[in-house]
């Protein structure tokens, strides 16, 4: 097989990428065709859908190997359950499935791009296939979740409080930044605590940081409460563009 498209997704690291698509819908990310696949007759008919899946590679973790079981984060991380129990990116073959909503498909330059919402992958992700999303066929509303019936924060039993600091909300003001509401989708992430489950365990008061598409994000937590600290621009290593309508 071979990608059909490269992901640019607002999340730089695994860190902060929300463990399920559409917890985050103020996520906004472009799917950007391959040469071969440049051609807006791939699309014909999409604008009718609400929704795709994307079958994806997980790229960073191909090479690390598998196990028989894994621990989920929705478990505290301290309980195991078979590979085929989980969405553990781990897997024998290293692929995943996703919905996300999208957006419109967009011309930059002589790309193709189709602009998505609502995604849980990391900038880069190879993209094997787009599917439509069919709401008659994939939507069960009787199907069961397992130990993962509840969403994370309804799990949690908590929903956490994120406030910025009068230096990170002035830092806000002066950027210029029209893909999303930034203010609002970095809370969005912070809600859904992207701790490591050992941190979590252990109520760790202490300084974080993650990068959200062209920015560092500074935040502590203190129970149930997280403060933002700082946001500031970052100069990408992998040369890609800075983020732009």
């Amino acid at each position: 097989m071979q990608p059909i498209a490269y992901l640019r997704s607002p999340y730089r690291q695994k860190f902060a990428i929300p463990r399920q698509p559409n917890l985050v819908t103020q996520a906004v990310g472009d799917i950007c065709f391959v040469d071969e696949f440049n051609d807006a007759n791939c699309l014909r008919g999409l604008e009718g859908f609400s929704h795709v899946w994307l079958v994806f590679v997980f790229h960073e973790t191909a090479d690390k190997g598998w196990s028989a079981t894994v621990t989920p984060p929705r478990l505290g991380g301290n309980e195991r359950v078979g590979v085929f129990a989980s969405r553990s990116p781990y897997r024998p073959n290293p692929i995943g499935l996703s919905v996300v909503e999208t957006v419109a498909v967009v011309q930059h330059g002589k790309q193709l791009r189709l602009r998505i919402r609502g995604m849980d992958l990391l900038d880069g992700t190879p993209i094997l296939d787009i599917k439509p999303y069919l709401p008659y066929a994939d939507a069960i509303a009787a199907a069961k979740g397992g130990y993962a019936e509840l969403a994370p924060a309804q799990n949690q039993g908590q929903q956490f409080t994120v406030d910025f600091t009068p230096y990170s909300l002035n830092q806000l003001e002066i950027i210029d930044f029209k893909i999303c509401d930034l203010q609002s989708f970095i809370t969005s992430v912070l809600q859904q605590d992207p701790r490591p489950a050992q941190h979590v365990r252990n109520d760790e008061n202490r300084e974080y940081g993650m990068h959200l598409y062209d920015f560092n994000i500074r935040w502590r937590v203190n129970g149930g409460h997280m403060e933002v600290l700082s946001v500031d621009s970052i100069v990408l290593e992998n040369g890609l563009p800075p983020w732009k309508v």
